[in-house]
């Protein structure tokens, strides 16, 4: 029987915050690049969150799920590729553009399980959900005028990385770390993306670092901020609420990272990608909330007979 608890009033306080958190991460990445460019930024987060996750797992003397090792590859190099191709694409497109389109990740998490797994069938509804936000990155791509091919590529790069995204999701649920820790998925994650990034941060000649004030507190915001205590907070509401009631706050990462783009790196937002936003953001809603609604709508037709009869 599932003992995890229906939303509360500190659950949907704590999602807030992290749905701000992680949409104002592509805004502090864009804006301190001069100093450390994005790979490499993520990178070091990677590392030093993969050590204090390693540090926790020792303090609390968690176990370590075995036969997991193939499939933690797996999602480590899946996570590599995203934050790799997030990096890039910042060098290319906007924060705005970026955040908005890495979290189209949901829609192809939804496609993957609903072909890997037959509990995750998509409904109707869902498919329509699907269609607005492929619809929404249409427009984005085809209804703005005057962007060079460079904000294309990067524009791509984000979409690439939503992909990525939502392909760890599903690598995670169809293997033997649907069962482990959630702390032993994690460390996969950053380990292997410390490894991987600056392997190409390396490769690529991305690797300076400019140790000014700004550069050490985007590294401590990355690393403390958001590799290590909002992973840490998203999973521990995972394991305590139910994760469809979870879900409907995704929505809310884009908004903030396209206001906060704005606001602090004075992006402009084009009418084309605020139409192709606004899509993109109701896909999402109506995937991810749609467990919600049909809960809602069988309480509403509940209380409603009795009245009928």
């Amino acid at each position: 029987m599932d003992q995890r608890l229906a939303l509360d009033g500190r659950a949907a306080g704590m999602m807030v915050l992290l749905c701000f958190l992680w949409g104002l991460q592509q805004v502090v990445l864009k804006g301190t690049a001069d100093d450390v460019p994005p790979v490499l930024m993520l990178a070091l987060r990677s590392g030093i969150a993969a050590v204090l996750v390693g540090l926790l797992m020792w303090v609390r003397r968690e176990g370590w799920a075995p036969g997991c090792s193939r499939a933690g590859a797996v999602v480590g190099a899946l996570f590599a590729v995203e934050f790799l191709l997030v990096g890039e694409a910042l060098r290319h497109t906007s924060a705005a553009h970026t955040v908005v389109l890495l979290y189209t990740a949901p829609i192809f998490a939804a496609m993957g399980l609903h072909w890997k797994l037959p509990a995750e069938r998509l409904s109707g509804v869902q498919w329509l959900g699907i269609g607005l936000a492929f619809g929404g990155v249409a427009v984005t791509f085809l209804g703005r005028a005057g962007d060079t091919a460079d904000t294309f590529l990067g524009d791509a790069m984000a979409v690439l990385a939503g992909v990525a995204w939502g392909a760890t999701t599903v690598a995670v649920r169809v293997s033997r770390l649907s069962q482990a820790p959630v702390s032993q998925t994690l460390l996969y994650q950053l380990a292997a993306a410390f490894v991987l990034l600056t392997a190409a941060a390396l490769v690529s000649g991305q690797a300076s670092f400019n140790p000014t004030p700004r550069a050490w507190s985007s590294l401590a915001f990355h690393a403390l901020i958001v590799s290590f205590a909002s992973f840490l907070a998203w999973f521990w509401l995972l394991r305590t609420y139910l994760a469809s009631r979870l879900g409907v706050f995704s929505f809310l990462t884009p908004l903030f990272g396209v206001g906060l783009g704005a606001l602090l790196l004075g992006e402009t937002i084009e009418p084309g990608f605020a139409l192709g936003t606004a899509l993109v953001v109701a896909g999402i809603a109506v995937v991810s909330a749609h467990g919600w609604i049909a809960v809602m709508l069988a309480r509403y037709q509940t209380r409603r007979l009795p009245d009928q009869a």
